[in-house]
């Protein structure tokens, strides 16, 4: 299995100077904990590191490569994605609140003649109505636009998209295919496609045994 340069230079930190932990670490890169997360997160469920709670990461000299996780690192956000619920930037406050509950999602990708331009979630929604907004308010109105927008193409990588879901602090990606109008909405990843496929794995490695 290939890692990045960055993760490497973790691996070799660990290896020299275990236990150690997340903030050493990343002070030894001249990094923020925050940017090492998902680096963290991947080298522990590949299994190289362990890490002990108040005490530091491991370098686990006895790894064996879990295939499924293999498969994990191969696999494209199309082969995981949801189908993506739309509202207009005209669409109401209160019919983007029932668009949530009919659904059942927690946020809203909102487009301009069929193109992305914006999103709104469950927490937006509520801050708007406590902050003063009327129910007739159009959600145009309190989306969150570019450049803040965190999106992630189609055939990027599930780890890619695991990653910006990580360092942006968000619960869904809108997935889009770019064309010359705009970018179009073709689907949307979320932390539950995340957590589904990971009982998909789990599950294929448990049988495998």
């Amino acid at each position: 299995m290939n890692f990045s340069s960055r993760q490497e230079k973790i691996i070799a930190i660990v290896k020299k100077f275990q236990p150690i932990t997340g903030e050493e670490i990343a002070s030894k890169l001249n990094l923020s904990r925050a940017t090492l997360r998902p680096d963290f997160s991947l080298l522990t469920m590949a299994d190289v590191l362990h890490a002990k709670p108040k005490v530091g990461y491991y370098y686990n000299s006895q790894r064996k490569e879990p295939i499924y996780f293999e498969k994990l690192l191969k696999m494209e956000v199309r082969e995981v994605m949801s189908l993506p619920i739309l509202v207009d930037e005209e669409t109401s406050i209160y019919d983007a609140i029932v668009s949530l509950f009919l659904e059942d999602v927690g946020t809203l990708f909102v487009t301009n003649k069929g193109y992305l331009t914006g999103v709104v979630s469950r927490k937006d929604l509520l801050r708007s109505l406590l902050g003063g907004q009327t129910q007739k308010t159009p959600v145009g109105v309190l989306m969150t636009r570019e450049p803040k927008l965190v999106k992630i193409h189609q055939e990027e990588s599930v780890y890619e998209a695991l990653r910006r879901i990580v360092d942006h602090d968000v619960d869904a990606l809108p997935v889009i295919v770019e064309e010359d109008q705009g970018e179009k909405v073709v689907g949307r990843f979320t932390k539950t496609n995340v957590a589904k496929l990971f009982m998909e794995l789990i599950n294929e490695a448990k049988e495998d045994k």
